[in-house]
């Protein structure tokens, strides 16, 4: 498994990105140090409970939903995987042309 303060931090990101937030926007929105909420967002520091509870209510989700990683993953990520199974195996490549065709 992934290391959480990665994840966290890379979801804290991109949901500060979905807000259109610059990093200076969401810390001073949250009361924090811009460099204390880039390390978090690069997975270098764990933010404490009253720290995560800030810079949620900035973001304005629940603290619970920046620790929902499952289906997180880049666009850059996603496109890594699929050309690593594409290698591996033809018959994928095909199948996914086709369902490229389908919904395109």
């Amino acid at each position: 498994m992934r290391n959480i303060k990665i994840l966290l931090g890379k979801k804290i990101k991109e949901t500060r990105k979905k807000k259109l937030l610059t990093q200076e926007k969401l810390a001073e929105l949250a009361k924090i140090e811009t460099p204390s909420l880039s390390n978090i967002e690069n997975g270098k520091n764990y933010p404490g409970h009253e720290t995560l509870e800030k810079i949620s209510n900035a973001l304005g989700v629940n603290p619970y939903e920046l620790f929902i990683f499952d289906y997180f993953k880049s666009k850059h990520e996603l496109i890594e995987e699929m050309i690593e199974e594409m290698k591996k195996d033809e018959t994928l490549v095909q199948r996914m042309y086709q369902y490229f065709i389908m919904i395109k």
